[in-house]
């Protein structure tokens, strides 16, 4: 069993990678469309930063992933079973060159190959699990966590919730670069109202993000250790929740002094400094990106070791150090805690990945969607970030795909709705629809036949 237990480990670092290449053209696809950077360059560039969301990003959407199932009910095949189906569903999409979601082909993999295992141990009968004492009837489908209510009025999380951000993602992407490029159409206008909307976002920006931030006080309560013992300023300055909102707050301050004096730029040095702004927003993107989707690898890893601790029935306390992974649960006061080495694998293997490039899927991104210039990849690129952060502070596993595709979309209507191709959009959207139930049914059928030899 701690065989299957390796194995699962080193699919899931090979998943991740696959995601890294598979969904390279997220992050690069507009900086290459416009020149700004060579296909290799732009590679490098988000390799980088997919790996530096390891300094800035917690684990929520981990938390999120691994209790997509219960992992009490069910057993390491299963979680094999979905991490192979994944794989493959990948690799048939990246081949296909059809920008799909990693996130979701994992979460759909995931919670077929459970329920197909509960079907096999329960059929399609009620059964009683006794915990702590306590009998509790559960239905068979309710393996999976398909929703369950926020704490304290919070988002709520389960399956539905990530079933919804497939539309909702796109959907925010869409809005929020639609809004942007507003912004910066009426900013490039002689025009005091432009400005004076500016100096107010620029405001808001700095209050908002300081509400948000966290205390050295908070950091250290319950025996939380900073990243710098030795200074209150710099501990603050880099704790991760605190690092994604000065991202939040540099992004839009820096769009916004662009805002300022774009009116008395012309055409040529407005389109110079919209390509060098085209790094800051391709990075921006490329953190969320890294930071959202290496999470997920890391939330299986940790169902993993969870399973196999309760199904072996080892005492986590003789596992040795780098496995011990334990899983945050709010309800009973548990802080999670995970290994260095889990982080940093998922971390490299994705910014690895990314750095194999997956060409096919930039060619869609970038122009068979709608024709992307500098001040438009500036827009995407910003929105899709920003969703990325916003959805990952909620812990909600959200598609990077879905979301720079949506961000796309939006910059292309504020030119006109024809400048949409839309009968690639619909292409998209099936494949979209289709990624968490096909994930899910090979799951189910790769669980069949694993479970005739182990």
């Amino acid at each position: 069993m701690f065989t299957l237990l390796i194995v699962i480990i080193v699919l899931a670092l090979i998943f991740d990678y696959i995601n890294g290449f598979h969904d390279a053209a997220n992050a690069i696809a507009t900086v290459v469309a416009t020149k700004v950077l060579t296909p290799f360059q732009a590679v490098l560039w988000a390799a980088f930063f997919n790996f530096l969301a390891y300094w800035v990003f917690g684990l929520g959407v981990a938390n999120t992933v691994a209790k997509t199932a219960d992992s009490s009910q069910i057993n390491l095949t299963v979680i094999l079973a979905g991490v192979i189906a994944a794989i493959i569903w990948n690799l048939i999409t990246w081949w296909q060159g059809i920008p799909s979601s990693s996130s979701h082909t994992l979460i759909g993999g995931f919670a077929g190959a459970a329920i197909a295992h509960a079907i096999v141990m329960h059929g399609f009968s009620d059964y009683t699990i006794v915990e702590k004492g306590v009998e509790e009837t559960r239905h068979w489908y309710n393996i999976v966590s398909w929703y369950k209510a926020g704490k304290d009025g919070g988002m709520p999380s389960g399956v539905i919730v990530i079933i919804a951000f497939i539309v909702l993602a796109p959907l925010l992407g869409a809005i929020i670069s639609y809004l942007i490029s507003i912004w910066l159409l009426n900013a490039s206008k002689k025009s005091i109202l432009p400005k004076l909307f500016t100096i107010a976002l620029m405001i808001a920006s700095i209050w908002f993000v300081y509400s948000q931030m966290v205390p050295y006080e908070k950091i250290i309560a319950d025996g939380g250790k900073p990243r710098f013992e030795s200074s209150v300023f710099w501990s603050v300055v880099f704790e991760s929740h605190n690092i994604k909102w000065f991202l939040v707050a540099f992004i839009i301050l820096s769009i916004s002094t662009f805002a300022l004096f774009f009116s008395s730029l012309n055409l040529h040095k407005a389109d110079a400094v919209l390509k060098k702004m085209q790094l800051l927003s391709s990075a921006a993107f490329s953190l969320g990106h890294g930071g959202n989707d290496s999470q997920k690898v890391m939330g299986i890893i940790a169902a993993a070791v969870a399973v196999y601790i309760k199904t072996s029935g080892v005492d986590i306390m003789t596992l040795p150090d780098w496995l011990q992974v334990v899983l945050p649960d709010d309800d009973k006061g548990i802080k999670g805690a995970m290994p260095e080495w889990i982080p940093l694998a998922c971390y490299s293997a994705i910014a690895i990945g990314t750095l194999s490039g997956g060409w096919k899927i930039v060619k869609t991104m970038g122009s068979k969607i709608t024709k992307v210039t500098s001040f438009e990849g500036v827009a995407a690129e910003t929105a899709g970030a920003l969703t990325l952060y916003f959805t990952e502070h909620f812990k909600v596993p959200v598609s990077t795909t879905h979301t720079i595709t949506g961000s796309i979309i939006g910059v292309g209507l504020t030119k006109r709705v024809s400048a949409v191709r839309w009968g690639v959009t619909v292409s998209l959207l099936w494949a979209w629809v289709l990624t968490i139930p096909v994930s899910g049914l090979l799951a189910a059928f790769i669980y069949y036949v694993l479970s005739l030899f182990i």
